[in-house]
């Protein structure tokens, strides 16, 4: 027998080693016969190949510690050390060229070319808008942009202004017609404010997914990774298939997404650790598959790593002061009153708009729709708890309307009769700023007729019942002619320091409040007052409905720096707006940002505080305050106490509906409170800790100032290996950098076994100055790498895909129909061009690229239907099929490198 009998990994796997059997004597004559003369014609080795060996190669002992450190900042960040040398950006008169900005444009093109996509993510602030204007300026194409529609003009402009000229900018809201009117003619896609489609389950993010099939995709958001982790798998999808990913270590995010679900949900949320399972996972995204398609810096990486820029710039930013609190009391007969209506909304049971949860009927209810009916009530709960706190004013509108509802549909019950709507989706409805107007959209919406007598006996019980109590709390209310919430606010006006003289942003959720608010400081502050939102503004006395236009320009000149000196005044002082403006527009001329509602959601709270938290103020403090009720029966609770009893009313009202108070994210009293009196949940700055910008600096330095070294670092052989020595280590440890493709993955081994580690791992262990001494490499070297390898191969080569398959019911029912169903299989009619659709339908299937709304409907098409081409009919006019599919790349015939090994003991 002759070969190599290596029973290892290596190679059975890596290498592919084999042995051969010879059975005849002539064989074996013959082979020995040819090793003989090999043999004869060898020659010694020589010295110089021994010291070549020993001295170039991975076997030398002369590389040091500081040396291999190098060497990994290096192999780790190669692809990004000479990116900002790639670029000269052209720029608008009087724009300042900042190397953070050119940087990120540059990264953000290379990781578009790569990915297909890119989360352009900085902090808010730092001028995302522009950077997306820089990296536009480096590619070739026609680009859509789809934004919020108050922010169209200012994308138009700043894309004009640098040059740009290919692109059309379309609102948010206009994805039908986008659809409409086809989207061949586009290379990019970006979506401003991206972290609004996170939700997969609404029409909107299916829409947005077909516009984004087979384009380039920049998604713009400063919270990426926003309530869940769904979110940024949701955003992922846009650009990435989720079945067949081209992100390095991470082939199927489905399944990837579906184990961190699995490791979630073994945790309870009210656990210790459940907070610091969530920082893990957020850590393990992070690592494994943001950081090859994000861009993200902070103010601190700004200020840290572009500091000489920036002070050659003269740009600073300003400090945020811990938020303040404004708070308003509840006394006498309006607590009373306040907390009867509290105890009055735990008994209303939201019957008027849930009323398919009451159907006997023969219409089979499916349960997605029945927790669309749920979600529904749950909406209109939250409008109700939100308008209570935000003011009298409003809670009161929206109890009149919900009361003209519950007669309106009253009176229909007893006619026999009951239209109702199964398509109320609440996702959509959330994602609107005019809450008042959602009112309406509800009771509007009607579609589905059903009989009265179809439904169970005690519902118009219940209807009558929460009418009731919707006419007494009006009547109670008729009563109150305070407001201690509205009275504070304009003596606080009137009499703190900040308050009193700055030009102030103030923010409410309802047009009703802002309404309200406008009316009541007009009087106190004349002609230095203006209202806008989602229809229009109102300033001195003046209704601005007809041009939004006109109203958006007098703000720019009384709060946006960038506008020409010529342009600007100081005309207003306090601006009232609904979170219309909380999104893409600069009003940092103020420096002041008052909450009169609770913010519940803390992304809106972010969003808000960066109109005015931005670089280029001239301000050295912002300013934040915020509303909190208290009631002076439990005065002697103490302040937070008395207030964290407040809001857990409100929330005690919801239960597990209050994630309609924060769009998904639910929050407890106390930890709501915490979050508004701590800044850092209004900067956006993630938690301090290492940036890969820290050591780009390193390697950078070292290329400019001592060349000899880099060319030394940049030769230095794969495999390359030195010894560390870390006195307060218990047990030896190796670190080893592999590499398999694009994929850089580093492990450990330590106590037997080994364990994949980070590059901020890997980094700190190994981190060492130039007269760090080389310890030396032990003789079981080898075993340890082996380990690591092992581990490293395991990891990387393909399994069976398994799981991942939550919430694909309806896909897989799809799938099944033009698969498996046999009369679809074996249909002889189809023509070449109906075959290759078929075919784009499996894949699109396949990879999981089709939306779960899509799926949705196509599945309740599918099962009207039997005939193959009729099913065909379906997939073509719901399917949302795209035919040039994408082909993926993976890592299954990439050769695995060892880059390096850092060995580390205590001696």
């Amino acid at each position: 027998i002759t070969g190599s009998s290596n029973f290892s990994e290596s190679g059975l796997i890596a290498n592919r080693e084999f042995n051969v059997e010879l059975r005849t004597k002539r064989d074996v004559l013959f082979a020995e016969d040819q090793f003989n003369k090999l043999w004869a014609e060898s020659v010694d080795i020589s010295e110089d190949f021994i010291d070549t060996i020993e001295k170039k190669t991975w076997l030398s002992e002369n590389i040091s510690p500081y040396e291999l450190y190098l060497k990994l900042i290096y192999e780790y960040l190669e692809e990004d050390i000479n990116l900002e040398d790639e670029f000269d950006p052209f720029l608008p008169d009087g724009f300042m060229k900042l190397k953070y900005q050119s940087q990120a444009a540059i990264q953000s093109k290379k990781i578009l070319e790569r990915y297909n996509g890119v989360f352009l993510a900085d902090v808010v602030g730092l001028g995302k808008t522009f950077i997306t204007a820089l990296l536009l300026q480096q590619l070739i194409g026609r680009t859509l942009v789809i934004c919020p529609p108050v922010l169209k003009d200012y994308w138009k402009d700043s894309l004009f202004d640098f040059g740009i000229r290919s692109f059309e900018v379309e609102s948010l809201g206009k994805l039908p017609h986008i659809l409409k009117k086809g989207t061949e003619r586009y290379d990019y896609i970006v979506v401003d404010e991206a972290h609004r489609f996170r939700n997969e389950g609404t029409q909107a993010y299916a829409d947005l997914l077909e516009i984004c099939t087979n384009k380039k995709v920049i998604l713009v958001t400063a919270t990426p990774l926003n309530n869940t982790i769904n979110d940024i798998f949701a955003q992922l999808k846009l650009f990435q298939s989720p079945k067949n990913s081209t992100i390095p270590g991470v082939p199927n995010l489905e399944k990837y997404f579906a184990g961190l679900r699995t490791r979630l949900n073994k945790v309870d949320k009210a656990e210790p650790e459940y907070k610091q399972l969530i920082k893990e996972i957020s850590d393990d995204i992070r690592n494994n598959v943001l950081r090859y398609v994000m861009v993200r810096r902070t103010r601190n990486d700004v200020m840290t790593y572009f500091k000489n820029d920036m002070q050659k710039q003269g740009l600073v930013f300003p400090t945020l002061n811990d938020p303040n609190k404004i708070v308003y009391q509840y006394e006498g007969n309006l607590e009373h009153i306040f907390k009867s209506t509290i105890q009055q909304l735990l008994e209303f049971t939201y019957a008027r708009y849930t009323p398919l949860l009451f159907y006997k009927g023969n219409k089979q209810l499916s349960e997605f729709e029945k927790q669309q009916q749920r979600n529904v009530g749950g909406f209109m709960k939250g409008i109700l708890v939100k308008r209570l706190e935000s003011s009298f004013h409003a809670f009161r509108m929206s109890i009149g309307r919900f009361i003209q509802s519950y007669e309106n549909f009253i009176d229909m019950y007893k006619s026999g009769t009951i239209y109702i709507s199964k398509k109320v989706n609440v996702y959509d409805l959330l994602e609107n700023d005019d809450i008042d107007r959602l009112e309406e959209l509800v009771n509007e919406d009607k579609a589905h007729k059903y009989k009265s007598e179809d439904f169970t006996k005690d519902y118009i019980d219940k209807l009558n019942k929460d009418l009731l109590i919707l006419e007494y709390i009006r009547d109670v209310w008729a009563t109150v002619n305070e407001d201690p919430k509205l009275e504070k606010f304009v003596n606080e006006l009137k009499t703190d320091k900040i308050l009193k003289k700055n030009k102030l942003v103030i923010f409410t959720e309802s047009k009703e409040t802002g309404d309200y608010l406008y009316e009541a400081l007009i009087d106190e502050f004349p002609e230095q007052v203006m209202f806008f939102s989602s229809i229009g503004g109102r300033h001195s006395n003046k209704t601005l409905l007809s041009n939004q236009n006109v109203s958006r320009d007098i703000i720019q000149c009384n709060y946006d720096p960038n506008r020409k000196k010529t342009d600007q005044v100081s005309d207003i002082r306090l601006l009232i707006t609904t979170d219309v403006l909380a999104e893409g527009i600069n009003l940092h001329r103020s420096n002041v940002l008052v909450n009169y509602d609770l913010p519940w959601n803390p992304t809106r709270v972010l969003q808000r505080a960066g109109r005015v938290n931005r670089l280029g103020s001239t301000f050295p403090f912002v300013y934040i305050y915020n509303f909190f009720p208290t009631t002076h029966s439990d005065a002697h609770l103490g302040l937070e106490i008395n207030i964290t009893n407040k809001i857990q009313m409100f929330h005690d009202i919801l239960g597990e509906d209050a994630k309609y108070l924060s769009d998904g994210e639910e929050f407890g009293s106390q930890e709501l409170f915490n979050t508004l009196n701590n800044k850092k949940a209004y900067s956006g700055e993630d938690e301090v800790g290492d940036s890969e910008l820290k050591y780009l600096e390193i390697i950078r330095e070292i290329r400019d100032n001592n060349p000899d070294l880099f060319e030394r670092i940049k030769n230095l052989p794969k495999k390359a290996r030195s010894g560390f020595v870390n006195k307060e280590l218990e047990i030896q440890k190796m670190i080893t950098f592999f590499r398999i493709g694009k994929l850089k993955k580093f492990y450990q081994f330590q106590g037997g076994k080994s364990d994949e580690a980070t590059f901020f791992d890997a980094v700190h262990e190994l981190e060492c100055n130039p007269k760090t001494p080389r310890g030396k490499v032990p003789n079981n070297f080898f075993n340890m790498l082996q380990t690591n390898r092992a581990k490293f191969t395991l990891d990387t080569t393909a399994k069976e895909e398994t799981g991942g398959n939550r919430g694909r019911s309806n896909a897989k029912y799809i799938e099944d129909r033009i698969i498996k169903d046999k009369l679809f299989k074996n249909f002889k009619g189809f023509t070449e061009t109906d075959e290759e659709f078929i075919a784009a339908a499996k894949t699109t299937l396949k990879e999981g690229k089709m939306a779960k709304k899509t799926a949705q409907i196509v599945k309740k098409e599918l099962e009207k239907v039997i005939e193959p081409l009729h099913v065909l009919q379906v997939l073509r006019k719901y399917g949302r099929i795209r035919m040039d599919i994408n082909k993926q790349n993976n890592n299954k015939f990439q050769k695995r490198e060892v880059i390096l090994s850092g060995y580390i003991t205590n001696s």
